[in-house]
């Protein structure tokens, strides 16, 4: 029985990954932290709400698990298209998460990157996340995967306010055509249903290889 520990539960790829666990048995211990309420369903899932700059709560919660998953981001709108919050929250979430999970022992983390991060890459979302990459590696835990998916396929949750309303609009629209042109892509850069994702990451916690590994779209779905 696998003890797990979820950061991210309500992201398009989190959400999948929570409802996955909520019905596998093979997970017996599932700690869900957010930093606001998430609706779970199953008793055998414990809401961790936790101050996201408090290292010591990172600890608290990825203590005695086995496996740790994590889907955190958020996107220049959110907050306010200011580069220093955005590399605080996606940087910063998962250097502590790592760090925490090399001090607990975790057997194996795997986190969402993005195809194409590159720590030499001009544009600042991929040289962001070559350098998260980077991060997690350096710290030699005894197994961590990095997803590398494309466009992400899938209904995120409503947006209320205006304000992202045309973004997203934007984002549901190249949902739709760039499938149709998939097949001209290369495979790396292919979309991919966030449904698939959170598939392989929870597969590949029950049946995970040592060393740091990288996976694109091919192997993402040899997980399903």
């Amino acid at each position: 029985m696998i003890k797990l520990t979820l950061f991210g539960s309500t992201g398009l790829i989190g959400n999948e990954i929570l409802r996955i666990l909520e019905n596998d048995d093979a997970f017996e211990n599932i700690n869900v932290v957010s930093r606001r309420p998430v609706d779970i369903k199953s008793e055998k899932c414990n809401l961790k709400i936790i101050d996201f700059s408090d290292y010591k709560s990172y600890l608290k919660v990825i203590d005695g698990s086995d496996v740790v998953l994590a889907c955190i981001g958020t996107t220049q709108s959110k907050v306010g298209f200011n580069k220093k919050k955005y590399r605080e929250i996606d940087f910063g979430i998962i250097s502590k998460t790592v760090k925490a999970c090399k001090e607990k022992k975790v057997k194996h983390f795997s986190f969402v990157s993005s195809a194409g991060a590159d720590i030499n890459h001009k544009s600042f979302y991929l040289k962001l996340k070559g350098e998260i990459e980077k991060e997690v590696e350096s710290q030699q835990l005894n197994s961590s995967t990095v997803y590398r998916p494309s466009l992400l396929l899938g209904k995120r949750n409503p947006i209320r306010s205006n304000w992202f309303y045309g973004l997203r609009f934007g984002e549901s629209l190249a949902q739709i055509i760039i499938p149709m042109l998939s097949f001209l892509m290369p495979d790396n850069y292919k979309p991919i249903k966030a449904s698939d994702v959170a598939k392989a990451m929870v597969n590949e916690s029950k049946n995970y290889g040592a060393g740091f590994k990288i996976y694109h779209f091919k192997k993402i779905l040899s997980y399903c």
